[in-house]
């Protein structure tokens, strides 16, 4: 007998015998151990070119959680809103923000105006440009986790009333993350958060919007590390009556270039945010807890900085379970330069025959809710704190006396602004550094 052939007799005689593991069993002495790899996320790549709208859309309509859908570098012709509902964990990654265009000019009218409308949870958007959309850019609905990084919300033919209201647009959100953004030409807001929980917009850029960073009706927003300039009001932390989220708080805007947002008005006629006047820096209206620090804030030439209640607006109030004052705000070591040269608007003419000249880089309207006051004054959690912000001037305008038919008494006195005033937490969304 050949070697070989006796070495594999031998073998299967020993594995006949008691040699052999037990059936169903282990060797003596070892441990069976089970290994069953998970399998890899699915990642569908679509190229430009003829049939890329559909192949997008059936790829949303067919995603599994966790799945990436990777678009490669060139312009995505998209005549229809894109859309996903539902699955979570859906990844859409573009090869960079200038390098992966999804162009909705040729859309279809009355194909739903949003370039991607996505009410899902876990959605992460990023490293792509969105442009030229008839209605919002990128709105998501009612998401947990949402991220958006490294994207462009886009229209090219620069400030007009005809663009769509919204750039980035999550709305009714909870852990959003905006990093490395940017939004061009949005008739309403480039950055826009409303009534959402637990957000962090950072290290982006909003420029030739209506309004450039939007904050509304949120809770717990960290917004920071950002440019916001050429806009008709560089950064909005509002509150609005009507709504199904009644009120807006722990806002932190801090470490932000906010500057020459000087654009004439384009929002469309009887929006909240037609009203802003052109040369708005900052302005905070109605929200409480906001506290804002280490800006640079600059030649915004109507005012760098607005504190005011919604009574200002001049609009009525029909919600009874909704507070339109101011409280609870903290304004410290910022620096402001410039501005208030050219003030504007309805509101901005009546101040210019009180105040004339040149406007102060914070203006405040003074109002606050006399039913909260405790032997004539505001305690410390409804108070307005003001300090350390170098030589910036300062008017309350008396907008009280104004609403009641009467005239305003001015004052430039900061002193009963003074205090420590509160220092809000900072938002954590896991995962998140």
């Amino acid at each position: 007998m050949k070697r070989s052939m006796l070495v594999t007799a031998i073998a299967a005689a020993l594995l006949s015998t008691g040699c052999a593991p037990p059936r169903g069993g282990a060797t003596p002495g070892t441990t069976a151990v089970s290994v069953t790899a998970e399998p890899a996320p699915k990642v569908t790549r679509i190229e430009p070119g003829e049939g890329a709208r559909e192949k997008i859309q059936e790829a949303l309509l067919d995603s599994e959680e966790g799945e990436t859908i990777e678009l490669a570098e060139g312009t995505f012709a998209i005549d229809q809103t894109l859309s996903l509902f539902d699955t979570a964990g859906v990844t859409i990654r573009g090869a960079g923000m200038d390098k992966t265009i999804l162009d909705f000019k040729g859309m279809i009218s009355g194909a739903g105006g949003e370039g991607l409308l996505v009410k899902a949870d876990g959605f992460t958007l990023r490293d792509l440009t969105v442009q030229d959309t008839q209605s919002d850019a990128i709105k998501i609905e009612g998401g947990h986790g949402i991220q958006m990084i490294g994207v462009k919300a886009l229209w090219t033919a620069g400030p007009s009333t005809k663009n769509g209201g919204y750039g980035l647009y999550p709305v009714q959100c909870h852990d959003v993350l905006i990093d490395g953004c940017e939004a061009v030409g949005a008739s309403d807001a480039g950055i826009y958060v409303g009534q959402s929980e637990n957000v962090i917009v950072r290290n982006s850029k909003a420029h030739e919007n209506v309004a450039g960073i939007e904050i509304e009706n949120t809770t717990a927003a960290d917004v920071y590390d950002n440019e916001s300039y050429g806009n008709t009001g560089g950064l909005l932390v509002f509150v609005l009556p009507d709504l199904p989220k009644k009120d807006g708080r722990q806002c932190r805007v801090f470490n932000n270039r906010i500057h020459d947002n000087n654009t004439e008005n384009f929002g469309a006629e009887g929006s909240i945010v037609s009203t802003v006047p052109a040369g708005s820096g900052v302005i905070l209206m109605a929200s409480d807890e906001v506290e804002v620090f280490d800006n640079e804030i600059a030649d915004n030439q109507t005012a760098n900085l607005m504190l005011i209640s919604y009574q200002s607006t001049g609009r009525p109030i029909n919600d009874p379970n909704w507070d339109p004052y101011a409280e609870g705000i903290h304004i410290h070591d910022n620096r402001f330069s410039g501005g208030g040269n050219q003030p504007t608007g309805p509101l901005i003419d009546e101040l210019a025959q009180v105040i004339g000249g040149t406007f102060p880089d914070i203006l405040y309207d003074g109002l606050v809710d006399d039913a909260k006051r405790v032997d004539g004054d505001l305690p410390p959690e409804y108070a307005v704190v003001i300090h350390d912000n170098g030589d910036a001037n300062f008017i309350n305008f008396d907008m009280a006396a104004t609403l009641a038919g009467g005239v305003p008494v001015v004052s430039y006195d900061l002193a009963p602004h003074q205090g420590e005033g509160a220092k809000l937490p900072a938002v954590v969304i896991e995962g998140v550094e």
